[in-house]
């Protein structure tokens, strides 16, 4: 089992959840964070964490296209390990739909 950050995490990006990872698997691209699939321990500490409640485990309905996501641009963005400021539209786009096509340009399928 691994963790993936879902959509929501999109235009928002909240960062308390680097902060309390243990491995430093996360990585931050210009909209969202991703989770390195091979480098999670799946300690679970994260989820709790994410105040847009993006974080989900692998064994969730969908899940496989989170995991493929984050597999590509975990080995294009740079490791983030300390905590940042969330984008400033977070608050406004906490809970949007649509984001992944907005900002990725296809749904996933």
């Amino acid at each position: 089992m691994t963790y993936v950050v879902t959509d929501n995490c999109i235009a928002c990006k909240y960062t308390d959840c680097v902060e309390v990872c243990p491995v430093d698997c996360f990585y931050e691209g210009e909209n969202m964070l991703v989770i390195h699939p091979d480098e999670c321990i799946d300690c679970g500490v994260c989820e709790p964490e994410c105040p847009a409640d993006a974080i989900r485990t692998d064994a969730e309905p969908d899940s496989d296209q989170w995991v493929a996501h984050a597999r590509l641009y975990a080995e294009i963005w740079p490791v983030i390990t300390a905590r940042k400021p969330p984008l400033k539209t977070a608050a406004q786009r906490d809970g949007e739909t649509g984001k992944f096509e907005l900002f990725f340009g296809q749904a996933q399928a």
